[in-house]
């Protein structure tokens, strides 16, 4: 286990948090993060990657499990980084859990997120930048959030982002301006964990969304 990036605490113990990519981690501990209900289950992080009738198509889930799998299975194999970062509570003494996910490759990876409305005026040319790179999606197990999770997995992912030779890491953070937001609609991260991380607004294109930046 590596890459320690934080502590929490709970009942007046301390568990550290770490952060390792998705590609040294075993495959059952991804499955324990996204779980067996709700969106994780359904997606993982499949949806910025394929077009509309493979989302709508009846028992994706599995598809889309397997397609996640062999995106790791790529990239375990040609040594490179991506798709995305898992993150751990627990210490070496009582051991670690898998507790979270967030999804960050180039950003020509994720058609729909190249076609969607976050991207007005963006030039052909730079669209397949791969020197861009975008964390899309976060998923954190219920009993386990509001624990720093998304702040250390955000962190992993630009870790892993400037591994894998990144320039700017991206995100398209939700902006609830002081409102309360449901877990399930902050996949994208809260635009307040982008903004402690020193990530940048370079617009809202969306209402109660941001493009945010981070050069490294």
């Amino acid at each position: 286990m590596s890459n320690s990036v934080a502590a929490a605490s709970r009942a007046g113990s301390t568990a550290e948090l770490r952060v390792v990519p998705v590609t040294e981690a075993p495959w059952d501990d991804v499955r324990t993060v996204f779980g067996t209900r709700g969106d994780p289950s359904t997606c993982w992080c499949q949806f910025f990657k394929v077009d509309a009738a493979a989302w709508k198509a009846k028992d994706h889930a599995a598809a889309f499990e397997q397609a996640l799998c062999e995106q790791v299975d790529a990239a375990r194999e040609s040594r490179s980084a991506g798709p995305g970062v898992l993150a751990y509570l627990g210490s070496d003494a009582d051991g670690w859990q898998p507790v979270g996910w967030a999804a960050v490759e180039p950003r020509p990876a994720y058609p729909r997120v190249l076609a969607g409305r976050m991207m007005p005026g963006t030039a052909e040319s730079d669209r397949d930048d791969r020197g861009v790179w975008a964390v899309t999606c976060f998923v954190v197990r219920v009993g386990f959030r509001r624990r720093g999770v998304a702040t250390a997995l955000l962190q992993g992912a630009v870790d892993e982002a400037r591994r894998g030779g990144a320039r700017v890491v991206e995100a398209y953070p939700v902006d609830s301006a002081g409102q309360k937001v449901s877990s399930a609609d902050l996949y994208h991260g809260p635009l307040s964990a982008f903004e402690a991380a020193r990530f940048e607004i370079t617009g809202r294109p969306v209402e109660g969304r941001a493009v945010v930046r981070l050069a490294l």
